[in-house]
């Protein structure tokens, strides 16, 4: 079986159906004149100028489709978070859907390869089809996606040429609607209008997806939203497509498309075959748009898009042996110009036809988005057993490199094994490390092949192998995270074990009930980037020259960001595993009653649910504000106390089957309680909506605290302490550079209706921040985070920019910069907010403000919470001048008047991912607590 494309099948060999052979040779379907057109079902064709079905009429449409064609059958993959059908429409012949379970059934053994030999793989290469995912409508706002897809199912389901027939035979086509709630909104909104010139897709009310908005593409590997949820279980779990398509907007300016194959940096964890197969797939489509004389489109570096990130609903797939395309396409129902690039009017190897500018109309980008999805449709036919195949052989590999010795190479490997060329060849190194002369020739050699085996073991040390295993023990005081941990894994297809019984590994013991993750799984490039650090390479445009900035993040370590306590195994491990079937439910947590009540260890983020619960049965838990030992076991500050008491008892028992919460028996009850009071939260919001507010939103609601939106007119009106106890401010509500205007432009007045213009306006210097100096002073709580801490400088706090050169200059990109990447600060575990953290917390920092405080901090009661005390707190992603943060101020806490202030530079609740600073941001809710609390050991 071969591993690459042999030559191209240029006819069909296999059976077609009678009538689908008479079919063919009819200049059009009878099957075609009898079905309902898009133009009679919407009243005027896709693509058409200024006008946007929406998703209750996309849904509609992919009904009748389905009721008119025994080519196409629905699925509804779940609900959306607004509670709407999210539907998938499966294309292929008529023959293909009497064997459906078996295609499935033929892709999910190929992809997870276990257990499956050559000849084995080769006959279901053989017998299967292809199974490609097609959506759109992920962003919203990013109209053409939904539209494509509606007119690439019509396409399909009507056209009886021989390459559409032959795609049917070979193809099982998913075409997904990503974001339902999302198409409803922004095309209600676009054709609310009745002015054609005056429609448009911008000053939308709020977010296109319910808490996440445009984030709605940085959630495939948390899985915490509906959507995700839902497609995850399609691409990873059920269908296991060979090749996915995600179609976005926009394309690069002078450009029409941008498109595979993408730029550099590749990342290091998954299969190499990845890279070569988008610049297969990459080749079809360019090749393809030059015939069908469709010029703009650009690949590589025309565009800033690379295969370094997961998270993305195509690079995740990546991880997974799966084939992921982007293209970015221009295009709106207003009709738009092509703009004039000077350089991107000559031919490059990156852009192969340019395209002149000229005006721009809706329908041609449908059909540019219907070629590609042909392009891409048409290889998987020609090469649908090299591509059925190919995923074993992935699959395959990934399972044996986990089961043996594996390296995985990286940039700080490689500087590390330079420094010692450096150090004994001196300046060879510089020959080495750029890879020799450019052009014919190879690299002068370092030097004997004993040399060069000493340098290859720097990179080779035993400790730097891949880990064969990660074990979860249960006995971490907050299990209950490890397992959303863990839940998360599964909702991307990762095998999951258990422990029956207590086993040893690493000479440690682990208790029954531990996760154990091996690597020795066809996912294995996914289970490794969870759990290991990403080490970014340095990319500037040139030695001296700007940084190139990632896609999206540098680092992102999920393992890292939600603070599980984990071992890693080097070597082989067995013991009492259990494979987990489908999504684990969360382990129940153990319960026993003391004299006095229950504890729950501080350390656990769901004792605020579940104190939440008890404040709603009118039970009061409460915080022990010092260490307290009960008995043998000693509770550390910030620990929950709940009184015994048959409504207590109610929660307890519910909280500890559903949350796994474990609560300890209470025989004594410590003096000095502080009781949880009921919270009245006010969560800062703007008009059009913030995406750091947006998933803040979904970790308040997570946790069961009630809260209110709060807008900058209910700000600047003031008396805000007569209703609110805490304001929590994201990052992008406030910023110190937009002091005095507000963060960011407000839309034109006039074109927003009445009922959202008490949404207006931005939280300014002049009228909002008296107002929230007033609330703290009064006894309020703010608590800030990312760019927002600015307003402790606006309120006149000792706080400037501690990464600032002597004349107050922020340091230039080639001196420091870092985008996303996983930091590590010191805590003082001594502060009252930092109840249950350990002392040294990973954080998730981009760019993130630093604070320098002033000498007089301390006398008006400002004092820092997290520091960064060394040269070096990178601990995954990319972080150029790193040592200019050391003795940095990350995070601080301000006492004004009868109020607090809480500052977190760092993105403490990052993308619903960050579990493991959490803990701040629930302490800093419940007020930190009246007491200073004990460092914790």
């Amino acid at each position: 079986m071969p591993l690459l494309p042999t030559l191209p099948r240029l006819a069909r060999a296999s059976r077609w159906s009678a009538a689908l052979l008479v079919a063919a040779t009819l200049p059009l379907s009878l099957q075609a004149q009898s079905r309902t057109t898009p133009k009679q079902f919407f009243g005027h064709d896709i693509g058409a100028d200024y006008e946007l079905p929406n998703y209750s009429k996309l849904h509609q449409w992919f009904i009748t489709v389905a009721k008119e064609s025994d080519r196409v059958s629905l699925d509804t993959i779940g609900l959306t978070e607004e509670g709407r059908p999210q539907v998938m429409a499966i294309v292929t012949s008529p023959e293909n859907h009497k064997k459906l379970a078996r295609y499935k059934e033929i892709a999910s053994k190929l992809a997870k390869a276990d257990g499956i030999d050559s000849a084995a793989a080769a006959a279901m290469a053989k017998e299967g089809k292809v199974i490609f995912w097609i959506d759109g409508g992920l962003h919203a706002t990013e109209v053409l996606g939904a539209q494509q897809l509606m007119e690439t199912l019509w396409q399909l389901s009507s056209r009886t040429d021989d390459e559409t027939l032959r795609i049917l035979n070979d193809v099982v086509i998913l075409m997904a609607h990503a974001n339902p709630d999302g198409m409803e909104l922004v095309t209600n909104w676009y054709m609310k209008e009745g002015d054609k010139l005056k429609r448009t897709t911008a000053t939308i009310p709020r977010l296109y997806e319910k808490y996440a908005g445009h984030d709605n593409n940085r959630d495939s590997y948390m899985n915490a939203l509906a959507e995700t949820r839902n497609m995850s279980q399609q691409l990873f779990v059920e269908w296991h497509p060979q090749i996915m398509y995600n179609h976005h907007q926009t394309g690069p300016t002078g450009t029409v498309m941008a498109a595979p194959p993408y730029r550099d940096p590749a990342n290091f964890w998954f299969h190499p075959a990845m890279i070569t197969g988008l610049d297969l797939v990459g080749a079809a489509l360019n090749h393809r748009f030059v015939l069908e004389h469709k010029p703009g489109l650009t690949f590589r570096a025309g565009s800033n898009y690379s295969t370094w990130w997961n998270g993305g609903l195509r690079t995740t797939g990546y991880y997974h042996n799966q084939i992921g395309i982007l293209t970015e396409t221009i295009g709106n129902p207003t009709p738009m110009r092509v703009a004039l690039v000077p350089d991107r009017q000559v031919r490059s190897a990156g852009l192969p036809m340019p395209i002149e500018p000229q005006v721009w109309h809706f329908r041609q980008s449908i059909d540019y988005s219907v070629s590609a999805n042909y392009a891409f449709l048409d290889l998987a036919s020609r090469y649908r057993e090299t591509f059925l195949f190919n995923r074993w052989v992935m699959g395959q590999d990934q399972i044996k490199a986990g089961g043996k010795d594996n390296w995985t190479i990286s940039p700080k490997r490689v500087a590390s094994m330079v420094e010692k060329i450096t150090k004994d060849r001196g300046t060879v190194a510089a020959e080495v490390r750029a890879g020799g002369p450019r052009g014919g020739g190879q690299a002068p050699s370092v030097g004997s092949s004993v040399a060069n085996d000493r340098y290859m073991a720097e990179l080779k040390k035993p400790e730097n192998r891949d880990p064969r295993a990660y074990i979860l023990s249960a006995s971490q005081n907050d299990f209950p995270t490890a397992t959303k941990f863990v839940r998360a894994l599964q909702y991307s297809g990762i095998d999951v074990h258990k422990a029956s019984a207590a086993f040893s590994a690493n000479g440690k013991q682990f208790p029954a009930g531990s996760w154990v993750i091996k690597t020795d799984q066809a996912f294995r490039s996914h289970v490794l980037d969870m759990f290991e650090p990403q080490d970014h390479p340095n990319d500037f445009r040139y030695p001296g020259g700007p940084p190139i900035p990632p896609y999206d993040n540098a680092g992102w370590t999920l393992a890292f960001q939600m603070g599980i306590q984990f071992e890693r195994v080097l070597d082989a491990v067995s013991g009492p595993f259990e494979k987990v079937n489908g999504i684990t439910a969360m382990p129940a947590g153990t319960v026993a009653k003391g004299k006095a009540g229950y504890f729950i260890h501080a350390s656990v983020n769901d004792g605020a649910t579940v104190a939440n619960r008890l404040a709603k049965a009118k039970v009061k838990a409460s915080r022990i504000p010092t260490e307290f030992k009960d008995g043998s076991t000693t509770w550390p500050a910030g620990s929950w106390f709940v009184p015994a008491g048959g409504a207590a008892d109610k929660v307890v028992a519910q909280a500890a089957t559903d949350l796994g919460v474990n609560f300890a028996a209470a025989n004594g009850k410590p003096s000095g309680l502080q009781p949880v009071q009921p919270l009245r939260i006010g969560l800062i919001d703007r008009y059009g909506g913030n995406m750091p507010t947006g998933w803040t939103r979904l970790i308040l609601e997570k946790f069961e605290f009630g809260y209110t939106t709060v807008y900058p007119q209910e700000i600047d009106a003031g008396n805000l302490k007569a209703k609110y106890d805490v304001l929590v401010f994201t990052d992008g509500m406030f910023s110190e550079a937009g002091a005095g205007r507000g963060f960011g432009g407000s839309p034109d007045t006039t074109l927003i209706p009445a009922e959202y213009r008490k949404e207006l306006g931005r939280v300014s210097a002049e009228k909002s921040v008296p107002a929230l100096k007033a609330f703290v002073e009064a006894g309020g709580r703010v608590l800030a985070i990312g760019s927002s801490i600015g307003l402790g400088k606006a309120m006149g706090l000792p706080i400037e920019n501690y990464l600032a050169d002597a004349n107050g200059r922020a340091y230039p990109g080639e001196k420091y910069y870092i985008p996303g990447s996983v930091l590590e600060v010191k805590l003082d575990t001594s502060a009252t907010i930092a109840a249950g953290m350990a002392p040294r917390p990973a954080v998730m920092f981009d760019n993130s403000p630093v604070m320098k405080l002033g000498p007089d901090a301390a006398a008006k009661g400002v004092k820092p919470l997290a520091t960064f005390d060394t040269a070096t707190p990178l601990l995954s992603g990319w972080a150029w001048g790193q040592e200019l943060l050391k003795d940095g101020v990350a995070m601080a806490e301000a006492n004004m008047g009868k109020g607090t202030m809480w500052m977190f530079g760092p993105e403490i609740l990052f993308r619903s991912q960050a579990h493991g600073t959490y803990k701040l941001f629930l302490n800093a809710l419940d007020g930190g607590f009246k007491r200073p609390v004990k460092a914790m050991q």
